[in-house]
């Protein structure tokens, strides 16, 4: 068994483990758009493969010097066959990360049973919410609550439609994401981000833009295929249409096509525990799995705390949703390419 350094991850074995977000489509994608470094990492007996880490390093005058999987994602990149192999790869993590003085690794995965390792801190902030769509719609709506039955009945009487594509849909899904997230406080990526996210990723990906009875865009979402499994990257909805069950209306979609698709699970992406997001994926009777989020800090160096829970966003959150799109799109971009 031994470990080394590759310029790919192309181990078949190790895809569903990895995640679409660890794979080498996904970080050649955002190595293009922002130009940070990936160092991959696999552990080997002969040519089988029995674990593998794919790191960003992300260098950022407001955010800082660090190491992270999953940029931009949920949770991946980071698989082990038994804790040797995974302490392996976490040394060789640490390694790297003092070699190019790192302030520190950050590592998000779903696998929240393996013990804590000697020299990594566990922070467990966030969640993903996994539908069983291994049924009917007619089922599936069974498993609500009466009153999310009746939110989601109400938003196919409010005159919504959706489209699903492609390059095709980009302008809208981009308009709906960058909107949504402004009026959120947040910066988004540049419509080149998106673009490029759905060269590298092909049919695996799909957005899906829902507008009012007017045309009107209401919200959207990107959404990525991978076996049986449909995830979540973003999918948001206007201010303006929440009250009539946009979001409903958006989610159970995407879940009706997912269940078209032959897909089994429906991965709702991550949510911060306690946010508004946490309490309206909840709603979709889904399982709730906590994920393991694991920092190895330089000396000296705090844990990181990049989420609007922390305090000090709070002012910029507020700011940031007063200015306007035409400062916040072209910032947006430099700000979030810190914010893997």
């Amino acid at each position: 068994m031994k470990i080394q350094r590759v310029n790919s991850l192309d181990y078949p074995s190790l895809e569903p483990k990895l995640s679409y977000i660890g794979l080498d489509s996904w970080m050649n994608f955002i190595n293009d758009v922002y130009g940070h470094p990936v160092h991959r990492f696999a552990v080997l007996e002969g040519d089988r493969p029995l674990g593998a880490l794919s790191l960003l390093e992300v260098k950022h005058p407001v955010f800082g010097h660090y190491l992270a999987t999953a940029p931009f994602g949920n949770y991946g990149g980071f698989t082990f066959e038994d804790q040797a192999v995974r302490d392996l790869l976490l040394n060789e993590a640490r390694r790297l990360a003092e070699e190019i003085k790192a302030e520190y690794v950050s590592l998000r995965f779903d696998d929240i049973a393996s013990p804590l390792a000697e020299g990594w801190v566990e922070h467990p902030v966030y969640s993903t919410y996994l539908i069983d769509l291994a049924a009917t719609p007619d089922d599936l709506l069974k498993r609500f609550s009466s009153d999310h039955r009746n939110h989601v009945r109400k938003s196919m009487k409010k005159g919504f439609s959706i489209r699903f594509g492609h390059l095709d849909l980009l302008d809208d899904a981009y308009d709906a994401l960058a909107l949504s997230m402004h009026e959120l406080g947040s910066p988004y990526h540049s419509k080149t981000y998106l673009r490029k996210m759905a060269e590298y990723l092909g049919n695996t990906l799909e957005f899906a833009v829902t507008y009012d009875a007017k045309g009107k865009i209401t919200g959207g979402g990107v959404f990525i295929y991978q076996g049986k499994t449909i995830f979540n990257l973003h999918a948001n909805v206007l201010r303006y249409a929440r009250s009539a069950y946009a979001g409903e209306y958006l989610y159970w979609m995407v879940i009706e096509r997912a269940m078209q698709k032959g897909c089994t699970t429906f991965d709702l992406g991550r949510s911060l525990i306690g946010s508004g997001n946490d309490v309206f994926k909840s709603k979709w009777a889904p399982e709730k799995k906590p994920l393991a989020y694991w920092f190895w800090l330089a000396p000296e160096q705090e844990l990181p705390s990049l989420n609007q829970k922390n305090p000090k966003f709070q002012f910029a959150i507020a700011a940031w949703k007063l200015m306007p799109a035409f400062i916040i799109r072209p910032l947006g971009p430099y700000i979030i390419r810190g914010l893997v």
